[in-house]
């Protein structure tokens, strides 16, 4: 990595002004030049330093809040910047198949989802402004965002979705693999927070995990609904990501997740928890006693969980065959 970058952009230009080595002016363009550094190129585009500073500044400033030991702090930052260049080298790529295929989205697309949005989230205008001025971004900032995931979800649709096929007899064998889960009982609806980690990670990559995993739990602890984090996890780039997991009977649990959420109530979250894809938060948003369903009444709902998890699984597939026919160079640590 280039000298330079071991200091902030502000120190620099205050020791080159002090020195006398270069005028206000020039101190201004070295660090434009810095921060405008080419971090990877990615066919006919490059990602610059600051598209990813830019990204992730709310983050940053979340984990300095935290007052971490400095090596945990530069541990977490080092992940969650390697994080952010991988995730944005897949948007450019999925941004230049939009464009090849010509994708458009119109004013009125983007409108719906914001208002839909906003009804979900029962806020006014007001109030979603000044959600959006937290995350450092103007209604019309988010606007463009809007527009990109959406072009994005079609084109999903038109790559994977369109091509993903369930069948009776996959929906028959689904139900009678999991007669445990539709045979009535206990069920916990679910959902939760992970950093996903590969089987072998680092300890430097464990603790960075649990790093972030601690700021959604301080978030948790302000009182800002686990399911409102979840919903912001979606929209954001972040490593932290989440989901609604659905009901589960305890028996279908992992053992660690099966200690874990006995010990919780309706709304009520676990704390982190070491797991085999990386960490976790558990969030038991009801707990129902339920009766057997039959196949019939369960077909549609079954359906949907393979439909899901095909479409996931062909997403990671689609986008690894892209950047394998992708020209991809990185520029060094950004």
């Amino acid at each position: 990595m280039n000298d330079q970058m071991k200091f902030p952009m502000l120190f620099l230009s205050a020791v080159l002004t002090l020195v006398g080595v270069a005028s206000p002016v020039q101190a201004r363009a070295a660090e434009a030049a810095l921060v405008d550094r080419i971090v990877a190129v990615i066919n006919e585009d490059v990602i610059t330093l600051y598209d990813i500073e830019t990204l992730l500044r709310p983050v940053v400033q979340n984990i300095k809040a935290q007052r971490l030991p400095p090596e945990r702090e530069l541990q977490a930052l080092t992940q969650v910047r390697a994080e952010m260049l991988n995730n944005l080298i897949d948007t450019k790529l999925t941004e230049q198949e939009v464009k090849r295929y010509n994708i458009t989205i119109t004013e009125e697309e983007i409108e719906n989802y914001i208002r839909q949005l906003k009804q979900r989230r029962a806020t006014t205008d007001e109030q979603f402004r000044g959600i959006l001025a937290e995350q450092g971004m103007t209604l019309e900032e988010y606007r463009k965002e809007v527009k990109l995931q959406l072009q994005r979800t079609k084109l999903v649709n038109r790559e994977v979705r369109s091509k993903v096929v369930v069948t009776e007899a996959e929906i028959k064998s689904y139900y009678e693999k999991n007669k445990a889960k539709y045979g009535g009982g206990t069920q916990y609806h679910l959902w939760n927070l992970f950093v996903r980690l590969p089987a072998h990670a680092s300890a430097e990559n464990r603790a960075a995990a649990q790093n972030m995993l601690d700021e959604a739990m301080a978030e948790l602890r302000r009182g800002r609904p686990f399911q409102e984090i979840v919903r912001l996890t979606a929209e954001r780039p972040s490593a932290v990501q989440g989901s609604d997991l659905g009901l589960f009977r305890i028996e279908e649990l992992t053992p660690r997740l099966r200690d874990a959420v006995r010990e919780l109530k309706a709304g009520q979250y676990s704390p982190i928890l070491e797991t085999d894809f990386g960490f976790q938060i558990v969030f038991v948003e009801e707990i129902k006693q339920t009766a057997s369903r039959p196949l019939a009444q369960v077909e549609t709902e079954i359906q949907d969980i393979i439909f899901r998890e095909r479409v996931d699984n062909r997403f990671v597939s689609w986008l690894s065959d892209l950047r394998k026919r992708s020209h991809i160079k990185i520029m060094g640590a950004p």
